[in-house]
């Protein structure tokens, strides 16, 4: 062992030591308050930023620490149970991140005590994410007979309806509208090798218009291993909220975004996706009720970097969620994803907010991985809610009244950036269906040079423009 190495272990002994010797001290102190910790508790929580956070914004009995290089799993979970406490997990797509819970509540001495040794990077709260439900209409059959234009393209009996793909004007919307689909998919439609990653409420992978272009572990694969969670036969994807292998949707929202990047396209039912082909990989960090924490956001990520590792040509996250609350941890696995070579595209947000100004995370990270989605409408302007920014914000897609696969095996139509997500992410995914040996760098470039520019982004978008596909699947 050389001196350096007989050195910092020698201080993590003593930071270990140290520890033990006041913790007990600290608690004894915290149960002599007189009015302890609950009227404190009940109101704010003070973080790394100085900003007072609502305790119900994240989860009060756990924390999201990033110990310092050479701090091992073992080692972390000797520390936490010096405190009483609990390792959920330790991350392994990043070095020493791990999350560790107090069943009996965290308070703001355990949290100082935490972030106060020597090897520790950093500590933040589990904040919650709450999933803004779109705006959704009722289901309506469509009838091709009627004075819509019937459209060269797949035999899908609702495609008529999707303008983001093809604009003839349905519904006083503005003739060309769109991405270019036909033409794009004059060249491609795409690729069954190429799997995108929906990071959502979970996929209705049942749904007989996304069911063949659902992923599915191969068998020479073998099911997932996490040191903490033990094996998880993830056949069908990964559900981060509940720690097993059935991602099955229950909310719709990650149904909706999974049909616009890859609903079977010339199936003779319902509509087509971006991609006719493609392999959807859902996960499930989203309850039913829209609710997942930044924790399970970063379980699953962790779990498409292990995929990844292991052979599955994962090669792009969709992400249609967000808040402003910034987390370095979340930072840290999605900057990891990018070394792996995979993108992540991101909602910007449904604020009507300069990102700017107010950023929007994940989608205002600045990682050379990460494309922020403004959303436009049907005539090529940005959408009322649509957050954008000239320096934060990359690109625009369809995001008003888009026609998506829903739960039991229905279609709807919502609304949000978090519509105009998969719309990128689709196209990122015909891209790589030609050209499979880009980098994550190049694909993220293609798709900010493909664009059409519009006088609506002027001054809103780093492109100013909205995603054409056909530009975008063109061979240089």
């Amino acid at each position: 062992m050389n001196r350096q190495n007989f050195l910092g272990h020698l201080t993590l002994a003593l930071a270990i030591i140290i520890v033990a010797a006041f913790v007990g001290q600290m608690r004894r102190w915290e149960k002599q308050r007189a009015v302890q910790t609950a009227s404190y508790s009940a109101a704010v929580k003070t973080i790394d930023t100085g900003t007072l956070i609502p305790l119900h914004d994240f989860n009060e009995a756990e924390m999201l620490i990033r110990f310092k290089p050479g701090v091992t799993a073992a080692q972390i979970e000797r520390i936490a149970e010096i405190y009483n406490d609990e390792v959920e997990d330790v991350f392994e797509a990043v070095g020493g991140l791990a999350v560790i819970s107090d069943k009996d509540g965290l308070d703001a001495a355990e949290v100082a005590a935490y972030r106060s040794l020597p090897i520790v990077d950093y500590v933040e709260p589990n904040y919650e994410i709450n999933l803004v439900e779109p705006e959704v209409e009722e289901s309506t059959e469509f009838d091709d007979s009627s004075d819509l234009v019937k459209l060269a393209g797949p035999n899908d009996p609702q495609f008529a309806e999707q303008w983001a793909l093809n604009n003839t004007g349905q519904r006083n919307g503005k003739h060309k509208a769109d991405i270019d689909a036909i033409k794009a998919w004059v060249s491609t439609h795409g690729n069954g090798k190429v799997v995108v990653a929906v990071l959502d409420s979970g996929v209705d992978y049942t749904h007989p218009d996304l069911v063949t272009n659902m992923w599915i572990r191969p068998d020479h694969i073998a099911p997932y291993f996490d040191n903490h969670l033990g094996e998880i036969d993830d056949e069908h994807g990964y559900n981060a909220a509940e720690n097993n292998g059935d991602p099955m949707d229950q909310n719709g929202h990650g149904t909706h975004c999974a049909g616009i990047i890859g609903a079977e396209g010339d199936n003779n039912q319902g509509i087509a996706g971006v991609n006719w082909k493609v392999e959807i990989m859902p996960l499930k960090f989203m309850s039913a009720g829209g609710f997942g924490t930044t924790k399970d956001a970063i379980e699953a990520i962790n779990y498409v970097i292990a995929r990844k590792k292991a052979g599955v040509n994962v090669r792009v996250i969709s992400a249609s969620w967000g808040s402003t609350q910034r987390s370095r941890a979340l930072e840290d696995v999605i900057r990891k994803a990018g070394d792996e070579g995979i993108l992540f595209v991101a909602a910007s947000g449904n604020s009507n907010a300069n990102t700017d100004r107010v950023p929007h995370y994940p989608s205002s990270y600045v990682l050379p991985n990460v494309v922020s989605v403004a959303a436009l409408n049907r005539n090529d302007e940005i959408a009322s809610f649509s957050n954008y920014g000239p320096k934060s914000v990359h690109i625009a897609a369809p995001g008003v009244e888009i026609l998506s696969t829903w739960l039991n095996n229905d279609y709807k139509e919502a609304s949000g950036t978090s519509m105009a997500t998969p719309v990128v992410s689709g196209v990122a995914a015909l891209i790589l269906s030609k050209q499979s040996d880009l980098s994550v760098k190049e694909l993220r470039e293609r798709l900010l040079k493909s664009v059409d520019k519009l006088p609506a982004l002027e001054n809103k978008s780093v492109s100013g423009g909205r995603i054409n596909a056909a530009l975008a699947v063109k061979a240089n």
